[in-house]
């Protein structure tokens, strides 16, 4: 009897252990996949002072889900699609007509739209001569808006050599963003930015940009052009980078 009772206590710490380690592995596993939920933290070393993050966003699936609700807003569509579409276009042009007497763009350009919505930039520029024109958005308005997410374009790399947008505003990782940029445009390339400076952007934007330093460091392999004032839709700045030419050894 004396020898049953010893063996089922010896018996009974690998009854607990069993459960417990059962415990921790599901603990683990959920650990685990909330990291990975968690919207990866910009560092002070991935962003620059002067562009701040918007709180509000507990993963990268709520923050497009907001912008969604933007642009899949039947309303918004409709506007942009009748009596904005003329307007647009027309304001579109003429800011493309002025890079093309800069010397900033030209008739055999392939150019890119980011963040496009319904394509009046793209239109803009077919119209002016860029045949070779594309949008991208997360919901595409085909022939002229592919479906893409500017974070990471679907595209290969030094496929453009003119990219144009007035969403920076709207990139929940600014350097991802660029970073999209530098890949895709070719050497020699341009890039245009509108962004708002004087004022808060709207109520869907994932930052606030302050100056264009910040744009100077996220621009890790391009040249700033040049900088000015502009009447964009509540943008009042154009910023325009040139992607450098490698160094030959």
């Amino acid at each position: 009897m004396h020898t049953v009772m010893k063996n089922t206590i010896l018996k009974l710490p690998h009854l607990f252990l069993k459960p417990l380690f059962l415990s921790l592995a599901l603990s683990l596993a959920v650990l685990l996949f909330l990291a990975v939920q968690t919207p990866h933290k910009r560092t002070s070393s991935e962003l620059p002072a002067g562009v701040q993050i918007r709180p509000g966003y507990s993963s990268y699936d709520s923050y497009i889900q907001r912008q969604l609700n933007k642009t899949l807003n039947p309303k918004l569509r409709k506007i942009w699609i009748t009596r904005d579409w003329d307007r647009k276009v027309l304001v579109f042009s003429q800011f493309f007509r002025n890079l093309k007497e800069r010397n900033l763009l030209s008739t055999e350009s392939k150019a890119l739209c980011i963040g496009a919505r319904v394509g009046q930039e793209v239109e803009a520029l077919r119209r002016v001569g860029v045949s070779d024109s594309v949008g991208i958005d997360l919901v595409p308005y085909p022939p002229l808006v592919l479906k893409g997410d500017f974070h990471s374009q679907p595209f290969d790399d030094e496929s453009f050599d003119f990219e144009f947008s007035n969403v920076f505003d709207h990139a929940l990782y600014p350097l991802k963003f660029v970073r999209e940029i530098e890949r895709t445009l070719r050497e020699g390339g341009v890039c245009v930015l509108h962004v708002a400076l004087s004022r808060r952007a709207d109520k869907y934007s994932a930052n606030d940009l302050y100056s264009v330093e910040p744009l100077l460091q996220l621009f890790r392999v391009s040249e700033l052009v040049d900088v000015r004032k502009v009447d964009g839709f509540g943008l009042d700045t154009e910023v325009v980078f040139r992607k450098k030419k490698k160094k030959n050894n």
